[in-house]
């Protein structure tokens, strides 16, 4: 038996029998993941699903790590055209890689910080007819580097994110989040990281398997939904074109 990412991963997510109205709707999603056992492929599935042919949904993606050029190339080979979805103003890219935000007392300039990203976000969203508004998705790739930006200040950052999910009130869309977990120590993880984790409706978590490497298995995905009080927890392999999801010793085809 074959399960895929499209099967488990959309279960666990709720995204497994409608795409429109967009099931994660006012909805916090946070990804963590570990330098050795990346989860983006959770990052692009969503994007993916999001900009589904059979959907109005809007995607606007906050990228701090790489160009669109990296996510376009992915997405293709998932059958998703990012350049077709942007022409027809369903996709938004903000390309962040060279943000600068001034250290001090200052605080961020609107030129180029953080909040000036916050108002080009809310212009956006707002710009889009309003029965679009519910299937909008906010991606942000990823909020380690978001702090590096920001010259190391955690609080630029959590009060960015606040912000952000001020929108899922004000408007229903989503918030969707990746972090690198283990690039902090448990003693030294900044409060956003934290404050994500509370703010989050659905928490997934990729990580190496207990039992240490495997030929066949990259890792591990738990997938913790409040809303449901349901953990799901599965194995993940990645393959060219597809990542595919199951159980613990089942048989993958």
């Amino acid at each position: 038996m074959n399960q895929r990412s499209s099967n488990l991963l959309d279960e666990a997510l709720g995204l497994d029998q409608v795409i429109e109205p967009w099931p994660l709707r006012c909805r916090v999603v946070a990804i963590e993941d570990q330098v050795d056992t990346s989860g983006s492929f959770v990052l692009h599935h969503l994007l993916k699903r999001s900009l589904s042919p059979n959907s109005s949904n809007v995607a606007i993606f906050i990228a701090f790590s790489q160009p669109f050029s990296h996510y376009d190339r992915i997405l293709r080979k998932l059958g998703c055209n990012l350049v077709s979805q942007r022409d027809n103003s369903r996709f938004f890219f903000f390309d962040m890689l060279k943000l600068q935000c001034p250290d001090g007392d200052e605080g961020i300039t609107p030129e180029g910080g953080l909040i000036a990203l916050y108002g080009k976000i809310h212009k956006t969203i707002s710009a889009l007819p309003e029965i679009s508004w519910k299937n909008v998705s906010i991606i942000i790739d990823d909020l380690s580097l978001m702090e590096v930006a920001a010259n190391g200040s955690s609080d630029y950052v959590l009060d960015f994110l606040h912000y952000c999910s001020t929108l899922t009130s004000e408007f229903d869309c989503s918030l969707i989040t990746l972090n690198h977990e283990d690039i902090y120590s448990n003693e030294d993880r900044p409060t956003f990281l934290i404050q994500m984790e509370y703010l989050a409706d659905i928490l997934i978590k990729a990580e190496p398997l207990a039992t240490g490497l495997a030929t066949d298995v990259h890792g591990q995905l738990t997938v913790s939904n409040k809303g449901w009080n349901k953990v799901s927890n599965f194995h993940f392999k990645v393959k060219e074109n597809v990542v595919e999801c199951f159980y613990p010793g089942r048989s993958r085809g």
